[in-house]
């Protein structure tokens, strides 16, 4: 008789726990996952951190967490952290318990390995009695998100043309008149602004005549990235790994550019992760918070194109009137662009072209 009352009661407390369980396991209880930097390079380690509170007085038995994350951040193994890598993404699963008014924080060391924008959107938690029987699955939300900027190419790798921008030849280059400095007057040109013509000259000679300016140094320059690895792309790109070296190299520029105190402006016509089919267009501006913004819409450009390398061309001649440097990061000349180039150069902007390499320090 004495083991049918234990089992009994056995069987009620089972029960008991099982509705306590069930009402109060979420009771008191918090999950948060960070970063400990927003901002960070490619190649650059990180740490991600784990907290977990338990802020009332039933213990939680046992706590499966699961998640998601890009391959692009690499986690080192760790004691009680599963990872389970895929193409694009990797499972990761741990297993905690946790003691009535008790909290723990983990922190994982993290390697990011790729450019890009990531982000912590949720993560699945399992909880679960002391003998098994209630077992309760839910979703936490998070906004987190981590931006891996490009790391610049060295500038050495990189095979400028001979007309190069770099040290005293900039200086000569980037010349354009000086507004309050005038010294007499010359016939006009395409891509002169109205503002400039000299009308009494003009009524004289029976043709447009502007003012003749001495130059001073203006240094401006507009990075354009062609994300198509070959002609003829629509939307998928193939070779990913050659358009990720022209975004080094892209980034390069507009750090060297920034770094010597030039106005520095960036296009591509990819896209930005949060704004399909809009190019990405960065006016030009200095300074280095302006530098870091131009490395993030890099770290959020989506390697698809929007339109074509050309188009992306015609569209920059028709919206910049004011003279620049422009230098092209592509991975081929197609006739669109050279055509392209050649009416950026007659209206007066100095054009380079920077060939990718099919391989890393290759030749294009």
């Amino acid at each position: 008789m004495n083991i049918h009352w234990f089992i009994i009661s056995a069987i009620v407390v089972i029960l008991i726990q099982v509705l306590i369980f069930r009402l109060f396991s979420l009771k008191g209880f918090a999950y948060e996952r960070s970063f400990n930097k927003a901002y960070c390079f490619e190649g650059d380690r990180v740490e991600m951190v784990e907290r977990l509170v338990n802020s009332k007085m039933l213990p939680i038995p046992w706590l499966r967490v699961e998640s998601q994350i890009h391959t692009g951040l690499k986690f080192e193994s760790q004691h009680n952290f599963d990872v389970s890598d895929g193409s694009y993404y990797q499972n990761h699963k741990s297993f905690f318990s946790l003691m009535g008014n008790k909290q723990l924080t983990r922190r994982h060391n993290v390697q990011c390995n790729m450019r890009g924008c990531y982000r912590l959107k949720s993560t699945a938690l399992t909880f679960g009695d002391l003998f098994g029987l209630y077992k309760k699955w839910i979703r936490i939300p998070l906004e987190e998100e981590i931006v891996v900027y490009p790391r610049p190419a060295d500038l050495s790798d990189l095979n400028l043309p001979s007309r190069s921008w770099q040290g005293d030849v900039s200086v000569r280059r980037w010349i354009v008149d000086d507004p309050f400095y005038i010294t007499g007057v010359r016939d006009y040109m395409p891509g002169d602004s109205m503002k400039s013509i000299n009308w009494s000259a003009t009524a004289r000679a029976g043709e447009l005549q502007v003012h003749r300016r001495d130059y001073t140094a203006d240094y401006k320059l507009l990075v354009v990235l062609n994300v198509e690895d070959h002609p003829n792309v629509w939307t998928t790109v193939k070779d990913t790994a050659i358009i990720e070296r022209g975004i080094r190299y892209a980034a390069a520029l507009v750090q060297y550019a920034s770094q010597q105190g030039m106005e520095t402006g960036f296009a591509t016509n990819g896209h930005h992760m949060d704004i399909p089919g809009k190019t990405v267009m960065v006016d030009m501006e200095s300074g280095q918070d302006h530098m870091f913004y131009i490395f993030e819409q890099m770290a959020k450009l989506v390697i698809s194109p929007v339109i074509t390398s050309s188009e992306l061309l015609n569209e920059i001649s028709e919206r910049y009137r004011e003279r620049y440097d422009i230098v092209i990061v592509s991975a081929f000349v197609s006739e669109g662009i050279e055509l392209a180039i050649d009416k950026l150069r007659s209206a007066g902007h100095g054009v380079d072209l920077l060939p990718i390499p099919q391989q890393e320090g290759g030749a294009a």
